[in-house]
């Protein structure tokens, strides 16, 4: 006997025992480590368009092979294949609308050969990738189809198909989250690493028990929701084109090819292209994603911010990724709030250092670079004078536009809430990130400490309960950068600012932050944020997972305009004098020049400067 190829052999007994009541786990099993296809079959004149869509769209629908007009065979995928017969079931449009489903096509055929056939790349081609990287596949293990469901999130439209975005959910453990990025992410013809990890509202989706498309999968209690984009996207597709006639295979019937589905080591991936991932909220359930490479500059950035010229000891109070969770973070954000501010010279008019306003709009320049809104907020006895600062910034172009400076005062309990929120309403947050840098923050006992332990709280506005109400709103994650311990979020490390620092006890900041970064002078914190932002979009694992998997690369112009909002070391010389036109003093020892926390511009914050930029761009 003569035997046939695998795709022909599989297909031809997916056929002879029906598909009735057979889950893709019993297929898989017959046809184990192929390469599996999604199909969508149109007519002719949206050929062009649904291949643009899929070059537009790689990853929910990696295009493996557009047949010729009237084509029944799919020869570089599988030999002797007929596309009328190889799916075990098949679903037929009219309009956009589903008719019906059937085991075959063949009564179909004079209607075929006007059609063009897609084969698009299928997430079953990576499960045993996973299996291999030991990470469990629920729903083979539960003998279930993929849950599949459609999202939010908007496809890129090509002629007249548009659509939202299908995508499938594996519950994976979160200690396997890594491995499952990792091996996922190599195999892009299978739609590649994950587009989301975390809560599913995210995306749109309501109640993951139930799908769109396929079973409902249950989860372990430490597994996490993973979710890829999905080929069932064509389907969505060919219901937004309305077209006369229109096939598509019927979910988790899958055309099963002659190939091999690869099955990477994480360990052959390059730095630059092995994902890590890393958990940036918690309300909402949220993980971010990043090159083992970006995240290795990242951290090289980290540990130049925390450097100690002034030997105060704050390297006691330094937790690590800190500054690049928080980056994430603000790479996932929309509008973002800054304050900063510390009047420490209670003698002088006005009482602010140096420290803190050159860092806030460092951070400012790249955000406005990368689209975020975003806005600063002061005490209301300084907002004139910022205001002034800001107008100065811009037209020595210390920064491209100017940010809307503003006040916050509290009236009542709910005077945070309704601040932050529209309406007051906790599910509506005018702002998803808070950053605090070199704000006086509240201690203990109420009151707001500088280094020395004098009270300073008669000089400063309650910007602190902006943090505390944000800590109860979800999707609000929160940033404090500070050097000592006594700044807005740094009650993140209290316990250290207790042990490690001059008169900690008193002056420790009571406020935490979801993120706190400790830096040698906060300044340089600013700086980092501005530095590492850059580095994550220009990451291709993040902003691959930034875009769900949609769009293109960042061009040169892009990355040439962010590239100009770093801190330089021209810049921010001229936003020291800027501060000191109007006043504003040395932290350290209140002197009225290029000044910060005693340190001299040059050599030492200007070095700063320019290894921060080395770093960023090594």
């Amino acid at each position: 006997m003569v035997l046939l190829k695998c795709a022909r052999v599989t297909n031809f007994l997916q056929r002879a025992v029906g598909t009735k009541g057979l889950t893709y786990s019993t297929r898989a099993r017959k046809k184990p480590g192929f390469q599996q296809a999604n199909v969508v079959i149109l007519h002719k004149d949206l050929a062009d368009d649904f291949e643009a869509f899929c070059r537009a769209n790689s990853s929910p629908l990696p295009l493996l092979y557009r047949s010729k007009c009237g084509e029944w065979s799919a020869g570089p995928l599988a030999t002797a294949s007929d596309i009328r017969e190889d799916c075990p079931e098949y679903c037929v449009f009219e309009n956009g609308r589903l008719m019906k489903k059937v085991s075959s096509l063949s009564s179909f055929t004079s209607e075929l050969e006007h059609m063009v056939t897609f084969y698009l790349g299928c997430s079953f081609g990576f499960e045993s990738a996973l299996t291999a990287a030991g990470v469990p596949v629920r729903n083979v293990e539960q003998g279930r189809n993929v849950s599949m469901y459609k999202t939010s999130v908007p496809c890129i439209k090509a002629g007249q198909i548009h659509c939202p975005m299908v995508v499938t959910m594996r519950p994976v453990p979160e200690d396997k989250l890594d491995a499952t990025a990792q091996c996922t992410h190599a195999i892009p013809l299978a739609h590649g690493g994950p587009v989301h990890i975390g809560d599913p509202k995210l995306l749109g989706i309501r109640d993951l028990s139930r799908p769109d498309y396929g079973d409902p999968v249950d989860a372990r209690p430490a597994d996490v929701p993973v979710f890829w984009a999905c080929g069932v996207t064509g389907v969505e597709a060919v219901k937004s084109c309305k077209s006369a006639l229109a096939f598509t295979h019927s979910p988790g019937c899958m055309f099963i090819t002659d190939q091999k589905a690869e099955a990477i080591s994480p360990l052959s991936l390059e730095p630059a292209q092995r994902p890590l991932t890393f958990r940036i909220s918690q309300d909402p359930q949220h993980y971010s994603m990043a090159s083992e490479r970006a995240v290795q500059q990242i951290r090289a950035i980290e540990e130049l911010a925390v450097e100690d010229p002034g030997s105060r000891g704050i390297r006691a109070l330094f937790l690590q990724d800190e500054l690049l969770k928080a980056c994430l973070s603000l790479s996932h954000s929309s509008s973002v709030l800054i304050t900063t501010g510390f009047p420490t010279h209670y003698m002088h008019n006005p009482p602010e250092e140096t420290d803190g306003p050159p860092g806030a709009l460092a951070m400012a320049a790249m955000l406005q670079a990368l689209h975020k809104e975003v806005v600063i907020v002061t005490d209301q006895r300084a907002l004139e004078m910022n205001q002034h600062i800001m107008q100065d910034a811009v037209e020595k172009g210390v920064i491209k536009s100017a940010v809307p400076v503003i006040s916050f005062q509290s009236n009542g309990p709910d005077s945070a809430l309704h601040f932050l929120c529209g309406d007051g309403d906790p599910t509506k947050p005018r702002f998803d990130h808070l950053v605090a840098i070199e704000r006086s923050g509240r201690a203990a006992d109420g009151n707001y400490y500088n280094m020395r332990g004098v009270n300073i709280k008669h000089l400063l506005d309650p910007i602190d309960e902006l943090f505390t109400a944000a800590s109860t709103i979800a999707g609000i994650t929160t940033t404090g950068i500070g050097d000592g311990g006594n700044e807005l979020g740094m009650g993140k490390v209290k316990a250290a600012v207790k042990a490690h620092m001059p008169n900690g006890k008193l002056i420790a900041c009571d406020v935490a932050a979801d993120f706190a970064i400790t830096a040698g002078v906060s300044n340089w914190g600013g700086y980092a944020v501005a530095c590492a932002l850059y580095v994550l979009n220009l990451c291709p694992v993040h902003q691959r997972y930034l875009q769900r998997g949609l769009g293109l690369s960042p061009t040169p112009e892009q990355q040439s305009k962010w590239a100009e909002c770093l801190p330089t070391v021209a810049k921010e010389e001229e936003m020291l004098r800027i501060l000191v036109k109007y006043g504003v003093r040395s932290g350290k020892t209140a002197n009225l020049g290029l000044e910060v926390d005693g340190l001299t511009f040059h050599p030492y914050h200007s070095d700063i400067i320019q290894r921060l930029r080395h770093l960023t761009y090594d």
